[in-house]
């Protein structure tokens, strides 16, 4: 992709992204020792602090603001392809909600495939999510006004953990915010999209990560159910969503369609196309007045649907 297709308040951070080769098995093991040591760990907001909590399966962060939590919680899955990345990444963006909303965010360390597939990760997931739920009261929180977040991958954990709990009942999430979210393996499977070379993630590694998750090959009519949201026909009660994207992201078209989707099931949903943004741009740029703005559209968006 040529840089110039990159938002000009943008190109300078682009162009210091580097492109990993994640599809290679021995370079993403690599990669996690580097998230292991701090690779990409961002700092929290000033006062803003964590700590973690080991559970039987996943391990929890739990951030909380200094004084009386507004009631919110936010439940927040980190991004990394589904087969790499840690809560790390997103320490600063975790403790904007805080900030913003009073809120207690619990960030999830989950599985990752191919050494954990398809189901291991949504699993943990889920038992944040009861745990979450189990502490609200104790931590200030209001167990009907936790949402479901993430990034990326975590934007397809958050999406099937929705549509896990809407199957099988109980307390709801209050909305699931999704930023840039990968939810379609039948675009991995496209390899006319290999051609664009997609800035930060792209097709190849798009592939490779789908099939490690799924433990098959992308684009397969048999596919765990439950795996992949995009595939899911039903999407009528699932809780109000907000999507924000780039519009040059390799998964702008899929979100589209699910926002769409949403929409056409009666579902409240707030869609934020970001032009000329690439994949997680929030995350390499994040100390602009462009990623600025984006945050304050998206904490607008959210109190809308929070009704608050």
């Amino acid at each position: 992709m040529n840089i110039e297709q990159v938002n000009p308040q943008l190109q300078s951070y682009a162009k210091k992204v580097p492109s990993f080769p994640l599809y290679r098995l021995w370079f993403l093991k690599l990669s996690r020792i580097l998230f292991r040591f701090g690779l990409a760990k961002t700092e929290c907001l000033d006062g803003i602090s964590y700590s973690d909590k080991k559970l039987a399966q996943s391990t929890v962060r739990v951030y909380k603001p200094k004084g009386t939590p507004s009631g919110i919680g936010v439940l927040w899955i980190h991004g990394g392809g589904l087969i790499t990345g840690s809560p790390n990444l997103d320490n600063k963006t975790c403790s904007r909600y805080v900030k913003e909303l009073g809120a207690v965010v619990c960030s999830v360390k989950y599985r990752l495939a191919p050494e954990h597939p398809f189901p291991a990760g949504l699993n943990d997931c889920m038992e944040v999510w009861k745990w979450f739920q189990e502490q609200a009261v104790q931590m200030g929180v209001d167990p009907t006004r936790i949402v479901v977040a993430g990034q990326s991958a975590g934007g397809c954990m958050a999406t099937s953990l929705a549509h896990k709990l809407m199957d099988i009942g109980g307390q709801q999430p209050a909305a699931q915010l999704l930023f840039c979210p990968m939810l379609d393996d039948r675009t991995a499977a496209d390899t006319e999209l290999d051609k664009i070379d997609h800035l930060v993630w792209n097709n190849r590694t798009n592939r490779a990560a789908w099939s490690w998750y799924l433990g098959g090959v992308t684009g397969s009519s048999s596919i765990p159910e439950g795996a992949v949201p995009a595939r899911r026909e039903n999407l009528r009660g699932l809780p109000p969503a907000w999507i924000g994207i780039g519009d040059i992201d390799l998964f702008y078209n899929e979100n589209v369609d699910y926002a769409k989707r949403l929409e056409n099931s009666g579902v409240m949903v707030e869609f934020d196309s970001v032009p000329m943004a690439p994949h997680t741009f929030e995350n390499f740029a994040d100390s602009t007045r462009f990623v600025d703005e984006y945050f304050k559209r998206h904490f607008e968006s959210v109190r809308k649907l929070l009704s608050i």
